[in-house]
């Protein structure tokens, strides 16, 4: 069974987030596929397989933490499109089937691949008791994402605090099915991206992931909004850090970014 690892959201290795992407014939029982995904212990890894054609997919997709099985995961969606065209095991764009619907990645002639996800609708809440303690910072103000993605979104008051941010990772679980985006305008637009964030997920086994697309989702409407632009850049301040180019379209947001394969073995047991 060949594995790959994969940097996504970056142009270059050992930067953006890892994810493991297997190309398999049938998705074998839940249990395999979570070992497996313990054993990679990246933030997360996918597994894919072909679907007859003439469907409205051509691929199955699924995605686990080293902890659980999640609905939406965009930077290992990337990878996997990723390895689908670079291997030549599919080409133009792809269609796959996941537990948030039927979601596309389309190539560009410069390496780049475009994600077509479902954007997450935003709640505004009060900040919740025990967040400024936990996070370490004191919130603008708070959005729920909902059940999809399942975490909370905190404005702080500008991009230093963002960067300098040194949270309670298991004081922060308490607040969110998944975890925590923090996020703040950036600070200078010229170097290239409008809007900072981090994302701390205790709740499934990643104290912080690297670069997160789904968290894009909730972010492009979310600076969209306050910026008066629907296509926006924003960087991830996460400690390997990366770039996700966004731009919202109603129901749906669209992510851009590349990747790059750092490692290719096979999986033996």
């Amino acid at each position: 069974m060949r594995i790959r690892i994969v940097d996504a959201f970056t142009d270059r290795p050992f930067a953006g987030n890892p994810a493991g992407v297997l190309l398999l014939d049938a998705f074998p029982g839940d249990d395999r596929l979570q070992n497996i995904a313990l054993e990679v212990n990246h933030a997360d890894t996918a597994f894919a397989h072909p679907l007859p054609a003439g469907g409205e997919a051509d691929w199955a997709l699924r995605w686990f933490t080293p902890a659980a099985e999640v609905d939406l995961c965009g930077h290992a969606t990337l990878a996997t499109a990723h390895v689908l065209h670079s291997t030549g095991t599919h080409e133009g764009p792809v269609r796959f089937a996941t537990r948030s619907g039927v979601l596309v990645a389309t190539p560009a002639e410069d390496g780049s691949i475009t994600l077509d996800l479902p954007t997450t609708p935003l709640t505004p809440v009060a900040v919740p008791d025990g967040v400024t303690e936990a996070l370490g910072a004191e919130p603008l103000s708070a959005h729920d994402t909902g059940p999809r993605v399942g975490d909370l979104l905190l404005e702080l008051p500008d991009e230093r605090s963002v960067h300098a941010l040194r949270p309670d990772h298991r004081a922060l679980g308490a607040h969110s099915r998944r975890g925590v985006i923090a996020t703040a305008r950036a600070e200078n637009p010229a170097l290239g991206y409008d809007f900072v964030s981090r994302c701390f997920f205790p709740n499934i086994g990643i104290d912080e992931d690297l670069v997160t697309g789904s968290a894009h989702t909730a972010l492009a409407p979310f600076w969209a909004e306050r910026l008066g632009r629907t296509t926006l850049t924003g960087l991830q301040a996460s400690p390997r850090a990366g770039r996700v180019r966004t731009e919202l379209r109603g129901a749906r947001t669209l992510l851009g970014g590349r990747a790059v394969t750092v490692i290719e073995g096979e999986l033996l047991a």
